[in-house]
């Protein structure tokens, strides 16, 4: 038989469901007929019997051929991701990628290998074509793909996308706002919340259980409801705390500190808060190691010795369990995780039992869900006792505040002028200078009626961008605001918003998650910040700073209370001046940015865990006794700039 009958043979039996014959027939053919066709026809034949291993070798063999026959190759790829063989996928990958980006299937099978293989900065070109795929296996892959920048088109583009063909998924519904709050699209929250209110207020909380905790601090600030946030964890099982506490530990005389964070660069507004602290730990008493996996870009934009701070270990290349074994290996006491459920935390890593004790600090204001942890810091103010049934871990309250504050490379504001920035010489000015996603419906309606309860003032509104400025202004006008009222601003340089601070006179506070580091940077500069009695760690943290400042009395019952201060204080202008006095007073002498009193506190605090630990004693709610009131100044006004100078 000649090869062209031999071929048409083959086809034909093909055709009849013979499979096998054909098969006998097709490999008699090979021996002189090795065409693109052949092996091809030998492909499907082969996986109508069930052997997709060996399909798609032969599928490949038939594309491989020049030229190159892309429709050949793509059945190749697909069964060789279907029978397990990535290393085979990915190479024929590299040959048809330009037909990848337009195929979702192709894009399904490149994109799970790169994810499982933590490749993730290979996908950026897949997100479009799998977003608008057929399946919603492909649309959830798409989802996947989402990073942590709310600012990225693509990322926009698959949430709007997956939202609005499936606006009954709870998951995209969550995203979808997300992306609303970070552009301060108060119409779209507002519609696509109203479901979720409702759902909740029935008592269901389908719609909390898979928020990012993060992103669900930004509407709910009910603590009750804030520890069903769990997103993509799980909890942990049964024994696997009290299995780490009891496991074969070293202690030493020394008390071995970990910190755990992508924040180890000076302009990270965390490191602006607690650099001074890694300075002035006493290394007679503690040994500190930073075990860092901040980005390499973010640490290399300006010279710094980081052993300041620390003995630094790299963690960027080792899985969680690496990570954790390595944190073991250096005998750690406690580990203090400063990140918790934020971007580009790795807390996980205390999942995989790193350190006889393990605490979180400062990063996350809330419950990190399913998250082995011994200790949360806070103080009474952030952490009253009725809170504790929704944590599950104990507490340890600093006597005072618990952010801490540094008074030594923290800029002093330098003088500027209303004009510089915008703003009317003879008005009231109120600010916010908080991110966008904190600014909710209620906290611009209460801004309005404080416009237009007060005569001869203006809202100064940071905004991250045209789009958040153009929804804000909607919402204001909506309100019957003039625009005369409103003076937008955008994020400047670190030391001329220190500058420019002073130029308001009442900074007003959001809710139900308050100004954090912004908070403590404006009353650093001098300008008076109204907030509100909270309801969970996120809400009450303006209040912590306030009562450390010395200056407790602006801080409001409730919302009705907050927008009639701000009204009666915009209409005594003396006393705004003497608040103002009173923080630059304060600013040297109360706890609030008192660095050397934060450590010793702090250290205290480390010393009372270990002590726990050392007789065998599991975690306890602890509060850290005060050291004395300080009746002196604890460094001078121009101190800073010399202590900079003399290091």
């Amino acid at each position: 038989m000649n090869t062209k009958n031999a071929y048409v043979t083959a086809s034909s039996l093909y055709q009849k469901g013979q499979y096998t014959r054909a098969l006998e027939t097709l490999n008699e053919l090979l021996n002189t007929d090795k065409s693109p066709k052949t092996y091809a026809l030998l492909a499907k034949t082969l996986v109508k019997l069930g052997f997709r291993s060996d399909a798609a070798r032969s599928y490949e063999l038939a594309g491989r051929q020049k030229p190159i026959r892309e429709d050949y190759l793509r059945e190749a790829l697909l069964l060789h991701f279907a029978t397990g063989n990535e290393d085979a996928t990915l190479s024929i990958g590299s040959l048809i990628l330009p037909q990848a980006l337009k195929d979702p299937e192709l894009a399904y099978a490149l994109t799970s290998i790169f994810l499982s293989r933590q490749q993730r900065d290979l996908l950026a070109g897949f997100k479009t074509v799998l977003v608008e795929g057929p399946e919603l296996r492909h649309r959830l892959m798409a989802a996947k793909l989402l990073t942590d920048d709310l600012y990225d088109e693509g990322n926009r583009h698959i949430v709007a996308t997956l939202f609005k063909k499936h606006p009954d998924n709870i998951i995209f519904r969550t995203l979808h706002l997300i992306f609303a709050r970070e552009l301060s699209d108060l119409a779209t929250v507002d519609k696509h919340m109203a479901p979720i209110l409702t759902s909740i207020a029935a008592g269901n909380l389908d719609y909390v259980r898979p928020d990012n905790p993060f992103f669900h601090l930004h509407w709910c600030g009910d603590e009750a409801i804030n520890k069903f946030a769990v997103h993509d964890t799980v909890p942990l099982p049964a024994g696997h705390a009290e299995a780490r506490r009891k496991a074969p530990h070293t202690w030493a005389d020394k008390i071995r500190i970990g910190y755990l964070s992508s924040d180890f660069w000076p302009g990270h507004a965390t490191m602006k808060l607690i650099q001074r602290t890694f300075e002035l730990h006493d290394r007679g008493r503690f040994e500190i190691t930073l075990f860092d996996h901040s980005s390499l870009t973010s640490q290399r934009e300006e010279e710094f010795d980081f052993s300041r701070w620390g003995t630094v270990v790299d963690i960027r290349s080792l899985s969680d369990q690496a990570a954790a074994e390595a944190i073991r290996a250096r005998g750690i006491d406690i580990l203090v995780d400063l990140k918790g459920h934020t971007k580009d935390s790795r807390v996980r890593i205390l999942n995989h039992k790193a350190a006889p004790i393990q605490t979180a600090w400062l990063g996350f204001p809330g419950s990190a869900v399913n998250i082995d942890l011994d200790y949360i810091i806070g103080d009474p103010h952030v952490l009253p006792d009725h809170s504790k049934p929704h944590f599950h871990e104990k507490f340890c309250r600093l006597p005072e505040c618990y952010q801490p504050n540094d008074p030594i490379y923290r800029p002093k504001a330098r003088p500027t002028t209303r004009a510089q920035h915008g703003l009317p010489e003879d008005a009231f000015v109120f600010a916010s200078f908080n991110g966008n996603r904190k600014i909710t419906s209620q906290m611009v309606d209460v801004w309005c009626n404080i416009l237009k309860r007060t005569k001869n003032s203006v809202l100064w509104l940071l905004c991250n961008g045209p789009r958040a400025e153009a929804n804000l202004w909607a919402r204001l006008e909506a309100r019957g605001v003039n625009r005369k009222r409103i003076v937008f601003t955008t994020r400047i340089r670190y030391e001329d918003h220190i500058d420019r601070q002073q130029l308001a006179d009442l900074g007003l506070d959001t809710f139900p998650v308050n100004g954090h580091t912004t908070t403590s940077e404006q009353l650093w500069g001098g300008l008076p910040v109204l907030t509100m009695k909270g309801t969970n760690f996120a809400s009450r943290v303006s209040e912590s700073l306030l009562t450390a400042i010395g200056v407790p009395e602006l801080v409001a019952a409730d919302v009705q209370a907050y927008e009639d201060m701000a009204v009666e204080l915009a209409g005594q202008p003396e006393r705004i001046a003497a608040l103002k006095e009173t923080l630059v007073v304060n600013r040297y002498t109360k706890p609030l940015f008192d660095a050397e009193r934060l450590t010793r506190h702090i250290e205290t605090a480390y010393e009372m865990m270990v002590e726990r630990a050392r007789k065998g004693l599991g975690p306890d709610h602890m509060d850290v006794p005060a050291l004395p009131v300080r009746t002196e100044p604890f460094m001078a006004e121009d101190q800073n700039a010399a202590a900079i100078a003399a290091e």
